[in-house]
């Protein structure tokens, strides 16, 4: 007789069931049944069919693509008006040159005029090293098939970010000593420059000694193709670790720990891939000059989109389980697990943005004459 999950112990029980080996399942069976003489695996918990017609042609799909096609489309539609159309003239270019507008030594520049380029560049070598370290060992231990994981997904992202960083601080520091920034040598803000006067000026010198352009600043230079590309994978990523360490620790980990007699002790592995990328994330963000729009969320969403898209792909071809019990399509709840994965987006991507806007309050209180970064 078929037994179906009372509760949710029993929901998550099917999902570890479906998403381990039978010789595993057959021990965590025999670990949680209170008479364990006999071992019997009920219908429920076997991963329903995801390759049939009757699997996707019904209500849950319709309703769960609606949810996620749409905050899509609307994606697609902040990347074409805040991104698509740069061809503007020098007034409007000049009016909205705060709203995402990266420059070139913002990927590279420290925060605070008392922090070298060399700290930030050791900072990223560091959390490039350490995060691909961990990687490795999770690819050795698990195969590649951890990249079946949105937090795989994620965590190799960031691991490209801190690449990229490390390279444009490299390139930074190379600058800062010497002391070429933007397209000319960095001026005295305040006095201006000194210019020498010219030899046919001589004879008039007992006129004029010295010659001051008025105060002036040096030119900046705006980013480049891989500038915007390191920036809108520095904001893309600071939502999906919010919304990937979240959903470990606040959902399913708490489920996990109170199955019946069954010892859920986290590895390593598993708590660097759910902590340490958003902590060097995070320390990241207080060091660096990079800008925090909000209209990049896009880029986010696209982000989860793509991953749910590859997943539905990759279930309708064939049958086997979901990384994540949520994803499940046969449950009647399914759309409302969609939704509500849906609308976490908001608070973990707009958490980043409160943390960047509450560094520019304090640092350029704190640090009024040496705090070099710009107002998201």
């Amino acid at each position: 007789m078929d037994m179906m999950p009372t509760n949710a112990t029993d929901y998550l029980l099917n999902w570890v069931f479906a998403t381990n080996t039978p010789d595993y399942v057959t021990n965590l069976k025999l670990a949680i049944t209170p008479n364990a003489t006999t071992v019997y695996v009920t219908n429920w918990m076997l991963p329903t069919a995801t390759n049939t017609l009757a699997y996707w042609l019904n209500w849950r799909f319709l309703l769960c693509a609606i949810v996620v096609l749409t905050p899509m489309v609307f994606a697609a539609y902040l990347i074409w008006r805040y991104e698509g159309s740069k061809d503007t003239d020098d007034e409007e270019e000049d009016e909205n040159v705060t709203k995402g507008t990266l420059y070139a030594d913002d990927a590279w520049r420290p925060c605070l005029e008392q922090i070298h380029p060399a700290c930030l560049l050791a900072f990223r070598v560091f959390a490039f090293g350490t995060l691909l370290t961990f990687l490795v060992w999770n690819i050795i231990i698990g195969g590649a098939g951890i990249f079946f994981y949105y937090t795989q997904w994620t965590f190799a992202s960031v691991i490209i970010y801190f690449g990229l960083g490390s390279l444009f601080s490299v390139y930074g520091c190379y600058q800062y000593c010497t002391g070429a920034v933007g397209d000319h040598v960095m001026l005295d803000k305040d006095r201006g420059a000194y210019v020498a006067p010219m030899p046919e000026e001589n004879g008039n010198q007992g006129n004029i000694s010295k010659s001051w352009v008025p105060e002036q600043h040096y030119v900046r230079k705006t980013a480049g193709t891989w500038g915007y590309i390191f920036q809108t994978i520095f904001q893309m990523n600071a939502g999906a670790v919010i919304l990937t360490d979240s959903v470990y620790w606040l959902v399913l980990y708490p489920l996990l720990s109170h199955l019946p007699q069954y010892h859920y002790k986290p590895t390593l592995i598993v708590i660097v891939m759910h902590s340490l990328n958003a902590v060097f994330l995070l320390v990241d963000t207080i060091l660096n000059c990079l800008q925090f729009p909000w209209f990049r969320i896009a880029y986010f969403t696209l982000w989860t989109g793509i991953f749910v898209i590859f997943q539905w792909i990759i279930h309708a071809c064939v049958s086997i389980w979901w990384p994540y019990p949520f994803l499940d399509l046969s449950s009647s709840y399914a759309p409302l697990w969609y939704l509500g994965v849906a609308v976490m987006h908001l608070p973990c991507y707009f958490l980043f943005v409160l943390i960047t806007k509450l560094k520019h309050s304090l640092l350029s209180k704190w640090f009024p004459n040496s705090y070099q970064c710009m107002a998201s």
